[in-house]
């Protein structure tokens, strides 16, 4: 099933080249792309077979944090499924160690051995500079932007304020985050001191992103979800309103992402972002009717889908695509990660489908 093509006199940028780079920031900018851009959350690893071969040798701190290792990894979904999008294979936690937060990453998700538990833990944090703390992060993305060659966009990433508080009052992942909102309901004042100061770090650092060469920003506010919309107007928003008004006066485009925030649609456009990325649980021409159709939006396949049969991704492709409806705007990824198991040909294939059915 093919698109319904978008006549060449309503196309606003019929001559943008045709690189990975001018797609994806087209998109972004809510013009018309020669074609629809995509990449895939996650794709910096899991599925590839070089990705599992370096974990053999190196943990993924040591691969995150050696430049020469760290750029190896952003690059391999570049060359192996042909992404428009190159995403720094780092984790977002990493703004935190230079606050003092003591973390290590397993299998399960960070852990955190110093979690936030009293306004001494919080008057504790240090405030490091971004250049100090993370130099390592800075470098790779200027080796990355190097290997493209202008090419692909360069993603630099950040865990959101809520996300990252959540992570150091828990102390680790967690289905409800109940210890992290209950802090948050009975000690307002402590939540938002404690935001005050993630939200400073994480803007110094997506800042220092843009200027050591990512082309684009996303926010992963992947645990707004737990949130009903009164609380995330409260807790959430003024905060996540900073940084991305941070962003914008730098000229660069940024995407704003959550995970079962399906009745906060609204409200993460009004918190900002120039894209909007949704997971599988909306239908997306629904949600893009919902933030609003002058924004753009990413998303949003079923990661499951990865897990069956090419027809069975194909169909759920041409769905995502059909709900699209050939408006400027788009970037196809998926609801969320990549999953493990994976069968890297089908995101292959679904890469060149997606390029090839939008193809203007």
């Amino acid at each position: 099933m093919q698109q319904d093509r978008i006549p060449a006199s309503t196309a606003r940028s019929s001559h943008v080249p045709s690189t990975g780079v001018a797609r994806f920031l087209a998109a972004c900018r809510h013009e018309q792309p020669d074609a629809t851009p995509i990449w895939f959350m996650r794709q910096a690893g899991r599925s590839s077979k070089g990705y599992h071969e370096l974990r053999e040798k190196y943990d993924v701190l040591t691969l995150i944090k050696t430049p020469e290792l760290c750029t190896r990894m952003t690059m391999m979904p570049v060359e192996s499924f042909g992404v428009d999008g190159a995403v720094l294979y780092a984790d977002i936690m990493l703004p935190l160690e230079g606050m003092g937060i003591d973390f290590e990453l397993r299998t399960e998700g960070p852990v955190i051995h110093n979690p936030i538990r009293s306004a001494q833990d919080v008057e504790a944090l240090r405030l490091m500079n971004i250049e100090e703390s993370v130099p390592y992060i800075l470098e790779s993305l200027r080796l990355v932007r190097r290997e493209l060659e202008g090419k692909q966009a360069v993603i630099g990433v950040s865990g959101g304020p809520f996300t990252l508080a959540c992570y150091m009052i828990e102390g680790k992942p967690s289905r409800d985050y109940a210890t992290a909102k209950s802090l948050m309901y009975s000690q307002p004042d402590l939540w938002h001191t404690l935001m005050e100061k993630v939200t400073g770090v994480v803007t110094e650092y997506v800042l220092a992103q843009i200027s050591a060469g990512a082309d684009v920003i996303q926010i992963f506010e992947s645990w707004i979800g737990t949130l009903g919309p009164s609380a995330y107007r409260r807790f959430v928003l003024p905060y996540t309103q900073r940084i991305f008004a941070a962003i914008k006066q730098t000229g660069a485009p940024a995407i704003h992402f959550g995970t079962g925030a399906a009745s906060l649609l609204e409200n993460m456009a009004e918190a900002g972002g120039d894209v909007i990325s949704v997971d599988w649980r909306v239908e997306l021409d629904t949600a893009w009717e919902r933030i609003g159709l002058e924004r753009g939006i990413q998303g949003n396949l079923d990661p499951t889908l990865l897990l069956t049969s090419w027809p069975v991704v194909e169909a759920g492709m041409q769905d995502v695509l059909r709900r699209a409806a050939n408006r400027p705007g788009h970037i196809f990824n998926l609801g969320h990660g990549i999953p493990m198991a994976a069968d890297p040909d089908l995101l292959r294939r679904l890469v060149e489908a997606v390029h090839e059915t939008t193809k203007r």
